[in-house]
C-alpha cells in the first residue's frame, strides 16, 4: 500500500467554464486548513482568482498555485482557466502536473470543451482523476453522468467514491477490469486489488477513478483527498538539474517572473542559468509568497533574474522546448485611439503576448498597411485584451473586423528545388514536400546520404526550415501537416556560409509549392448547442446551411442537445442568432477541433488577391551566377539550371538515392574541389592582403577563362553536363587594377554602437557577437574586400593571439595583454600604406593612428548604414526571403 506519507504532488484542476472549478479549489482550501473561510464567487472574494477583471467577470483567466498540506502530503494545486478563449493557458500549465482533476458539472455532463480538455491530458499522459460537481442541484443523475463519461470519455472510468470506507468486490472487479493482465491475474487469485494496485494503473492512464459530490456544500471532498494521498503516482527525477518552464508574469513591482517545475537536481538561489543569474526563488500560494534559497526536484516556484525564457522552454538537462497545441484561430487588427504610436503599442502588446500564450501577435510588414496583428482565441479574450492594456498600460485599444486564420497544405508529393548563387555566394538544396496527417502540422527528416552533403550543411537547412513561417501559394497562409525531406544538395569549398544555405532552403520550399496542388485549410470548431425542441428543425438546417455537421440529436423532455462540427468562419457568431429564435432560451459552446479542408476556397482566394511571385520576402525564384555577375531564375526554369540531379522520381516506391550513383558523384565532386586552384589560407595577416582567388595561377587561369566565354548573360541555361570544375567558373576572381583593400573592424565597438547588438549585449555578449560575425561574413561577400574583425581580450588570463579563418571573414581574438587599439596600430603601420585600407571604428584614438598611417576611417555609424544599404540593394535585386 502506498501510504502517501512524504510524497509531494503537483495536481491541476481543469473543467469547461461554470463547472465549479474556483469553488471546488476554495473547498480544497478550506478542507486542508489553509482557508479558515470559503471564498465564493459571486461574492468576489475567492482566494486564487486575485485579479480584478476575473472577480469582475467571475471566470478565472489567469493560470495561478495555491500551497497545502494534507496528512503529510504536501500538494501544490494549479488553478487553470476553463473558458475555452484561455485554454492554451490551461495547457501550458498540463507540462508541468502530476496528476489533474478533471471537473464535470452533473447539470450539464461532457460538454464540447471537456472532451478538447480530454484529448490534451491524454496527448501530455497526464494521470486523471474526474470530480462529478454539482450533485446536490435538482435532477442530477450520478449513474447516467458515469454512463455518458464511459461512453465519451473512457470505459476505464470507475467510480470509487466509497473507496474509503474500503474497496468491495464489485469494485475490485472494476478495477481488474481495466488491465486485461490484471483482470486474468485477479481470477487466478494471484493478484491483490490495493491501493498500490490503483496508484498503478491511474499512472498507466489504464484507470480514471471518478469522485461525486458539491463543492459547494464541502461534500465529496474527503474523499477526493483521500484519494490524491493514497493513489496520486509518485515520479522520480534525476540528480542533475533540469526544468521546464510553463509560465512568464510580472509581480506589482514590474519584476519579470519566470514560473517552473524542477524535473531533475536542484536550484539556488543566486545559481547561473545561462548566462543569467537567479536572484530569487519563490513559491506563491494565491496573491503572497515565500523566498526559499534552494528548491528541490519535483516542486513547483518562481524565479526572478531570468529575461531570456519562454513558455515551454527546458532548462539544465531538459532540452529543448514543448510547442502550444492549441492555436488561436481568429485574427483581428489592433490600432490605438487615443494616439499611442505604433511602435509603442507594438512593445506592450509583446510584453502582454510573452505572458499570454493564447495570443499571437504580428507586425504585418509585408503589407502596405503595416498593421500589427493579433491571432486570439475568440472574441471574451479580446475584451480582457482591451482592458488589460488600459488597466496596466494606460493605452486605449480598438480593433478591426475579425478574420479566420487559415492555413495551406498540398495533395501530393513534389520536389522543390532552391539555388542561391551571387557572386562569391553558394548553395542548392532539393527538398521532398510530402502531404501529412491532418493535425500533424510540419515535420522534417532527411533522405540525402551525408557522403553528397555533409551532416553540418544538413543540420543548418533543417534548422532554416523550423526557423521560419513558411507560407503557401493561394492566400500567404502558413504552411502546416507536410512532412519535409532532404533530397539532395550542394556547398562550395570556399564560397558557401550559413546565409546561402538559409536562402537555397527557402527558395526551395517556395519553388516546391508553386508546383503542388496546394489545399486551403481553414479552423473547425465542435459545437454543443442547447435549444428548445421546437427550434430543434430550425438549427438543423443553420448548421447544414453553415457547412457544419451535426450528430444525432438528444431529446430531454423540451430540451434538445445538438451536437457537431462547423466551420469557425461560418459558426462563431451564432449565439446571437440562436438566442434571437429561441426566445434567449438556447446557447452554444464551442471548442477548437483543428484545421480542416476549406468549404469556400474560391472564394477566400479571390478576397486574399494574393500573387506569390510578387512576394518577394517569399520568393519562389532562385539566383544564378555567370560570368562574375548573380542572375535571377524564375521557379518553373529553376530544373533547367540546376547543378545536382537528385535522382527523385515521384512514382518510385523508394525515391532515394542509389548507393554507387553517390558514391561515385561524391568521388567526382571531392576530385575536382582538391583540384582547384588556389584556396583560403590560415597563416598570419600578411596573407590576408595577397589572398585573391586563383591568384597563384597565373595567364594559365585567364587563358582557361578566354575558352570559358560563351557561358554568358546572353546565354544563362547552363548545360547539364557540366562538370563541377566548370560550374563553379563564374567565380574566378580577376585582378583588380587598385591595390587590394582592406577593411579591418573593431568588434566591441560595433556591438556597443549598434542599436541591435547593444541591446543584445547586456543578455547574451556571445549572441551578440556571434551576430557581428555574421553580418560582417555578409557584408564581405557583398563588398568583395578582405575583412578582419578584431575583438578584444586583453583581460583574460593566459590567452594567447587567436586567428581564425571564416568562409568570408578573418576573426582575431587578441592575447593577454594586447588590447584591439594596439593590434589595429599595428596592422595599421605595417599595411596602411601598402594597400587600400579602411579601420572601422568610433574610437578617437584608432581614428587619429589610422589617419596617420594613410588608411580610410569609417565610424560605427558609417558602418552600419553601409551594412543596412548593401541589404537593402540585396533585396531588391534578389528578393531576400528574410533580411
Amino acid at each position: 500500500m502506498t501510504d502517501g506519507k512524504a510524497k509531494h504532488i503537483n495536481i491541476g484542476i481543469l473543467a469547461h467554464v461554470d463547472s465549479g472549478k474556483t469553488t471546488l479549489t476554495e473547498a480544497l482550501l478550506y478542507k486542508t486548513g489553509t482557508l479558515r473561510k470559503l471564498g465564493r464567487v459571486d461574492s468576489k472574494d475567492s482566494f486564487l482568482d486575485t485579479d480584478i477583471i476575473e472577480r469582475e467577470r467571475g471566470i478565472t483567466i489567469y493560470s495561478k498555485q495555491a500551497e497545502l498540506e494534507y496528512e503529510g502530503m504536501g500538494i501544490t494545486l494549479l488553478d487553470t482557466p476553463g473558458h475555452v478563449d484561455f485554454s492554451a493557458e490551461a495547457e501550458s500549465v498540463l507540462q508541468v502536473l502530476d496528476m489533474c482533476v478533471l471537473l464535470v458539472s452533473a447539470a450539464d455532463g461532457v460538454k464540447g470543451h471537456t472532451l478538447t480538455l480530454w484529448a490534451l491530458l491524454k496527448s501530455y499522459g497526464i494521470p486523471v482523476m474526474i470530480f462529478v460537481n454539482k450533485m446536490d442541484q435538482p435532477g442530477a443523475d450520478g449513474e447516467a453522468v458515469l454512463k455518458e463519461l464511459k461512453k465519451r470519455l473512457s470505459e476505464n472510468c470507475v467510480d470509487l467514491s466509497g473507496a474509503v470506507s474500503g474497496l468491495n468486490a464489485e469494485d475490485e472487479e472494476a478495477i481488474a477490469v481495466c488491465d486485461p493482465e490484471l483482470m486474468e491475474a485477479y481470477l487466478e487469485g494471484k493478484a491483490e486489488i490495493d491501493n498500490g494496485c490503483i496508484a498503478g494503473l491511474l499512472g498507466e492512464r489504464k484507470l480514471f477513478p471518478v469522485f461525486f459530490g458539491s463543492a459547494l456544500k464541502l461534500e465529496g471532498i474527503d474523499e477526493l483527498l483521500y484519494a490524491l494521498k493514497f493513489y496520486a503516482p509518485v515520479k522520480e527525477y534525476a540528480d542533475e538539474f533540469a526544468a521546464r518552464v510553463f509560465k512568464i508574469s510580472r509581480d506589482g513591482q514590474g519584476n519579470r517572473l519566470t514560473h517552473m517545475k524542477i524535473t531533475g537536481g536542484s536550484l539556488k538561489s543566486r545559481e547561473v542559468i545561462g548566462e543569467e543569474k537567479i536572484n530569487q526563488i519563490r513559491i506563491y500560494s494565491g496573491e503572497k509568497y515565500e523566498t526559499v534559497p534552494e528548491i528541490q526536484a519535483g516542486r513547483i516556484c518562481a524565479v526572478t533574474g531570468l529575461n531570456a525564457t519562454k513558455t515551454g522552454m527546458g532548462l539544465g538537462a531538459l532540452k529543448g522546448s514543448n510547442p502550444i497545441i492549441l492555436e488561436p484561430v481568429l485574427s483581428y487588427a489592433v490600432t490605438s485611439d487615443d494616439g499611442t504610436d505604433s511602435s509603442a503599442l507594438l512593445s506592450k502588446l509583446k510584453i502582454l503576448e510573452e505572458e499570454e500564450p493564447q495570443l499571437k501577435v504580428f507586425h504585418d510588414e509585408e503589407s502596405s498597411k503595416k498593421e500589427i496583428l493579433l491571432r486570439v482565441m475568440g472574441e471574451v479574450q479580446l475584451e480582457v485584451l482591451k482592458r488589460t492594456m488600459q488597466d496596466r498600460f494606460g493605452i486605449s485599444v480598438c480593433f478591426g473586423e475579425g478574420s479566420v486564420v487559415y492555413k495551406e497544405t498540398i495533395a501530393a508529393p513534389v520536389e522543390g528545388i532552391g539555388h542561391f548563387e551571387p557572386l562569391r555566394h553558394y548553395a542548392e538544396v532539393h527538398l521532398l514536400l510530402e502531404p501529412a496527417e491532418r493535425g500533424s502540422g510540419l515535420s522534417f527528416g532527411s533522405r540525402c546520404s551525408e557522403d553528397i552533403l555533409d551532416k553540418n550543411w544538413q543540420r543548418l537547412i533543417t534548422t532554416h526550415l523550423q526557423e521560419k513561417v513558411h507560407r503557401g501559394v493561394l492566400t500567404g497562409s502558413p504552411i502546416t501537416d507536410m512532412h519535409i525531406s532532404i533530397l539532395t544538395g550542394r556547398a562550395h569549398p570556399k564560397h558557401t556560409e550559413g546565409g546561402d544555405f538559409r536562402q537555397a532552403t527557402y527558395r526551395a520550399v517556395r519553388q516546391g509549392l508553386m508546383q503542388a496542388e496546394s489545399i486551403l485549410l481553414e479552423p473547425y470548431y465542435n459545437f454543443r448547442m442547447e435549444l428548445p425542441v421546437e427550434n430543434l428543425g430550425r438549427a438543423m438546417t443553420d448548421v447544414e446551411n453553415m457547412q457544419g455537421k451535426a450528430d444525432a440529436p438528444e431529446i430531454n423532455g423540451e430540451e434538445a442537445v445538438l451536437t457537431g462540427r462547423a466551420p469557425v468562419s461560418s459558426i462563431r457568431n451564432y449565439a446571437k442568432e440562436l438566442a434571437a429564435y429561441s426566445s434567449g432560451m438556447g446557447r452554444i459552446a464551442f471548442s477548437p477541433a483543428g484545421y480542416g479542408n476549406c468549404h469556400n476556397p474560391e472564394e477566400v482566394i479571390e478576397k486574399a488577391a494574393y500573387i506569390p511571385e510578387s512576394d518577394l520576402r517569399n520568393t519562389p525564384d532562385s539566383v544564378f551566377c555567370a560570368h562574375g555577375s548573380g542572375f535571377v531564375v524564375p521557379w518553373n526554369q529553376v530544373r533547367d539550371y540546376m547543378h545536382v540531379e537528385s535522382e527523385y522520381n515521384p512514382f518510385s516506391e523508394n525515391n532515394v538515392f542509389h548507393d554507387d550513383e553517390a558514391v561515385a558523384f561524391n568521388a567526382r565532386r571531392i576530385e575536382a574541389e582538391n583540384s582547384e586552384p588556389g584556396s583560403i589560407g590560415n597563416d598570419e595577416v600578411d596573407n590576408i592582403l595577397n589572398r585573391t582567388f586563383y591568384s597563384n595561377s597565373g595567364s594559365d587561369v585567364n587563358a582557361e577563362l578566354e575558352k570559358r566565354k560563351g557561358i554568358g548573360r546572353e546565354d544563362k541555361k547552363r548545360p547539364k553536363s557540366m562538370d563541377f570544375d566548370e560550374a563553379y567558373a563564374d567565380y574566378e576572381y580577376k585582378p583588380s587594377e587598385k591595390k587590394d583593400k582592406l577593411l579591418v573592424v573593431d568588434g566591441y565597438n560595433m556591438i556597443f554602437a549598434w542599436e541591435e547588438l547593444k541591446t543584445m549585449a547586456p543578455k547574451n555578449l556571445d549572441s551578440a557577437r556571434d551576430k557581428l560575425i555574421d553580418i560582417m561574413s555578409n557584408y564581405q561577400g557583398a563588398i568583395g574586400s578582405e575583412v578582419i574583425l578584431v575583438f578584444d581580450a586583453y583581460r583574460v588570463k593566459g590567452r594567447s593571439r587567436t586567428e581564425m579563418d571564416l568562409p568570408n571573414l578573418k576573426v582575431v581574438y587578441t592575447a593577454e595583454g594586447e588590447t584591439a587599439d594596439s593590434y589595429i596600430e599595428g596592422l595599421a603601420a605595417k599595411y596602411g600604406r601598402k594597400c587600400d585600407m579602411t579601420v572601422a571604428t568610433s574610437d578617437l584614438w584608432e581614428q587619429t593612428v589610422a589617419w596617420g598611417s594613410n588608411c580610410r576611417r569609417m565610424s560605427a555609424r558609417e558602418l552600419e548604414l553601409a551594412v543596412k544599404r548593401e541589404v537593402a540593394e540585396l533585396m531588391e535585386k534578389y528578393g531576400k526571403g528574410q533580411a
